[in-house]
């Protein structure tokens, strides 16, 4: 029997039931990330790497399953990290985006902001690897889809701040992490999961189809 039913069998329900579960997603996979901990969060990696869906939104960055080593490496140096964390970063999200490969993982979404890519425009090299990146992914990758949302959108759902959303197997129920200024937070809760799911939803709206996006950023690619 599966654990999910087993708990609900013993009447595990709540936070309990959601930290159970938890560990037992972790125990599936060897736990590299407890060795980055100073670099990314173990507790949200940990439900990643079991997710079988994952809906993402990281507001003015490039999300990390998607980047380039040289953005993280940019992107870890902004945060302040030595030259030893920004190492550390570069591996814990090289190791990370393993995921986009797992065959358990149905799919992935990212809602990307077109402003994200313009704030490395100065490095006409970096901006060139992580368009071709996303190019690759959203052409040759069945399970990955980006959308672009361009930056004529203006104010948008999203504006609160980076979210993603993960999706398990069924039984098991789906939950949000919402970044912020130090760090982000699992959100468990029903209600406020299924308020992210319906931000997800305004936001792919707003945002480019995904073949409109391939276009954009073939036609970035070229001026770069």
């Amino acid at each position: 029997m599966e654990v999910s039913a087993l708990l609900k069998l013993y009447g595990v329900t709540g936070g309990q039931r959601e930290a159970i579960l938890t560990m037992v997603r972790e125990s599936r996979l060897r736990p590299w990330w407890t060795e980055y901990e100073d670099v990314i969060s173990s507790a949200y990696v940990g439900n990643e790497a079991g997710a079988v869906a994952i809906d993402t939104y990281a507001g003015m960055v490039v999300p990390d399953l998607l980047q380039v080593p040289e953005y993280t490496a940019a992107l870890a140096r902004s945060q302040g990290y030595d030259e030893t964390g920004v190492e550390r970063m570069v591996a814990a999200f090289l190791k990370r985006q393993e995921v986009l490969d797992r065959d358990s993982l149905e799919r992935y979404h990212a809602v990307v902001e077109e402003d994200a890519l313009r704030r490395v425009s100065g490095d006409p090299e970096l901006l060139h690897a992580q368009l071709r990146r996303l190019i690759d992914l959203g052409r040759g990758h069945d399970r990955v889809v980006i959308r672009l949302l361009p930056t004529s959108a203006g104010l948008h759902a999203g504006s609160a701040g980076p979210f993603t959303v993960l999706e398990f197997d069924e039984g098991e129920a789906s939950l949000a992490f919402v970044e912020a200024t130090h760090g982000g937070g699992i959100v468990e809760s029903e209600d406020a999961v299924a308020a992210c799911q319906e931000v997800w939803r305004r936001l792919t709206a707003a945002a480019s189809s995904p073949e409109a996006t391939l276009t954009t950023l073939k036609r970035l690619s070229l001026l770069t």
